[in-house]
């Protein structure tokens, strides 16, 4: 179920939306969004059925490691339902943009300008959307990191790499509100590697290593026949 988030929401976020969505012209973009409505639409529904199973792994994750602290584990689910929310309400957005790209009622009431910059408009919304969404998304992977790092499932260094991932992912969202130009140049060559490093290398230790003995909680001792445990 990781892995599918992954190629999902990367699917619809990389590739679906970097074809279509150019900032700053509502021409192109809106031509772009016509152009290509039935990948956007698929996009869209990648995007939804992502969020989904980021649902079932967090609570995948949940019975793993609750046996560390209960209290963090359930933080972490917190964590991931809010963001979860904040993603497929985002969403409508990109398909309010096919809807005003493709439906000739909106392109008769609303004319071509209006129209190509209130697709724009609506993609710009759903970006700055998923920049909110970020911060719950990021801040889940420190008390998934913390988890890690003490339950002894997995190695200390992806522990450590999900916290320091989690505080990369949540100092790009003021910059990008804040300081875009410095964003520009410091997410893509640090921040953003950071986050994919520490990521990828829980997907793939959960992958190829597995967790052979999970822990859980343990039952009463066995009673002998002489009434001795």
């Amino acid at each position: 179920m990781y892995l599918a988030v992954a190629v999902l929401g990367g699917w619809a976020h990389g590739y679906v939306r970097g074809r279509v969505y150019v900032p700053g012209d509502a021409n192109l973009t809106a031509r772009n969004v016509a152009e290509h409505s039935s990948l956007v639409r698929y996009g869209f529904v990648a995007d939804l059925a992502q969020a989904t199973l980021m649902v079932f792994v967090v609570l995948a994750l949940y019975q793993l490691l609750r046996h560390v602290n209960r209290d963090v584990a359930r933080a972490m689910v917190i964590l991931v339902v809010v963001s979860v929310a904040i993603t497929c309400l985002n969403l409508v957005t990109q398909f309010g943009a096919v809807l005003v790209a493709t439906d000739p009622a909106y392109a008769s009431a609303l004319g071509p300008d209006v129209g190509d910059a209130l697709v724009l408009l609506l993609l710009d919304l759903q970006h700055n959307g998923y920049l909110v969404a970020q911060i719950f998304f990021g801040l889940w992977l420190f008390p998934l990191g913390l988890l890690a790092y003490r339950s002894g499932l997995f190695p200390r260094l992806i522990g450590v790499g999900l916290m320091v991932g989690s505080a990369a992912y949540v100092i790009d969202v003021p910059l990008q509100f804040l300081a875009p130009r410095i964003a520009d140049a410091v997410s893509p060559v640090v921040l953003v590697p950071i986050v994919i490093v520490a990521e990828v290398s829980m997907l793939l230790y959960l992958l190829i290593k597995g967790v052979r003995h999970p822990m859980s909680d343990p039952g009463p001792p066995p009673v002998n026949s002489s009434g001795g445990r």
